[in-house]
């Protein structure tokens, strides 16, 4: 079946730590701090802060052999600008350290909606995954880049950092758009020949910003930062209903596992199509014939919504109402005073 990925579990935390553990660089970062890991993965799958993961797994011969986990998270400007300033740390560590003693730098869902409707968000990926025997494989960094845009379009993103887990990931990773991080003047720059080995084993950081991307369009990295507000405002409810159904599941397969009724499943979709139709006129097609069955209308419905969706991820990102209100206002408002002052003929 080749190389697949999926959201990790909590019952997944003990073997995502030993391949951690395992890890030819990853699992010396850690060290005796690796208890750590497993206490992050447990809080973050508890919901206490807002993070994106992804496992990577195999499967061959009926039998699922792990391959890795990748998770990324938002954190505070503080706790970034540290990151910044020498003495340089490892990332992934220090998070989890920090967690453990009770100092987190992570955003919660709530502060995530709010950064994501107004200032914009620090991204920071703790580790990508994969085990070093697997870097050379072509569907391995085709699978870690895309599960990567899927997890991460449709967010405001300030900034964006990583650090590699080897030469040959940091060589992937600025092939993907990013660039060194200079302490030096505080910027992200290309170099001609660098040593990717050295900078690998020492803590460093690859990454960009908005700013920066404007002069390196086309790339993937550079792709996440462009992104517009949601138009349609679903509740969060509705939005973890949607992600699911992208998937594909059934009405009855998004009962169990959003852990709700199917008439709550039905509930849902009756106030999604309605947003959809206020908000975008047009986009959900009215039935053909009223006495078509029940379930066929709901597919017809579905479609071109879901497609929308995949095409506008800023809809299933959190968000807060109320300032995404005050921004729309304000561009009113200026829109008005232009209008205003523009010379008339």
């Amino acid at each position: 079946m080749g190389i697949r990925y999926r959201p990790m579990r909590l019952s997944d935390i003990p073997e995502c730590v030993r391949c951690v553990a395992a890890h030819a660089t990853l699992g010396p970062r850690y060290g005796k701090g690796i208890a750590d890991l497993s206490v992050l993965l447990r809080r973050l799958l508890a919901n206490e802060w807002f993070f994106n993961h992804a496992l990577f797994e195999e499967v061959t011969d009926r039998k699922v052999k792990l391959h890795g986990v990748g998770f990324s998270v938002f954190v505070t400007d503080k706790f970034l600008a540290e990151a910044k300033t020498p003495p340089m740390f490892w990332l992934g560590p220090e998070i989890a350290r920090r967690v453990a003693r009770g100092d987190s730098p992570l955003l919660t869902e709530k502060q995530v909606a709010e950064a994501n409707s107004g200032a914009g968000l620090n991204l920071v990926v703790c580790q990508t995954g994969f085990d070093p025997d697997n870097m050379d494989r072509p569907e391995a960094t085709m699978v870690a880049a895309t599960s990567f845009i899927e997890n991460h379009r449709g967010f405001r993103l300030n900034e964006t950092v990583v650090q590699a887990e080897s030469a040959k990931h940091l060589a992937g990773v600025l092939n993907f758009g990013a660039l060194l991080y200079s302490h030096t003047d505080g910027s992200y720059r290309g170099l001609m020949q660098p040593n990717h080995q050295q900078i690998a084993m020492q803590p460093h950081l690859a990454g960009t910003t908005r700013e920066t991307v404007t002069r390196h369009v086309g790339s993937w990295l550079a792709s996440l930062y462009f992104c517009e507000g949601p138009r349609l405002g679903f509740s969060r409810s509705e939005q973890r209903l949607l992600l699911a159904a992208l998937d594909g599941k059934t009405d009855e397969e998004l009962s169990d596992a959003l852990g709700i009724s199917l008439f709550a499943v039905k509930k849902f979709w009756r106030a999604i199509y309605t947003r959809a139709a206020d908000g975008l006129p047009g986009l959900i097609p009215k039935a053909e014939s009223e006495e078509a069955p029940v379930q066929n209308r709901g597919k017809e419905k579905r479609r071109p919504l879901l497609a929308y969706l995949r095409e506008h991820p800023e809809e299933l990102r959190p968000f807060s109402r109320k300032l995404l209100q005050q921004e729309a206002a304000e561009r009113d408002r200026s829109l008005r005073l232009k209008s205003a002052l523009r010379p008339r003929a």
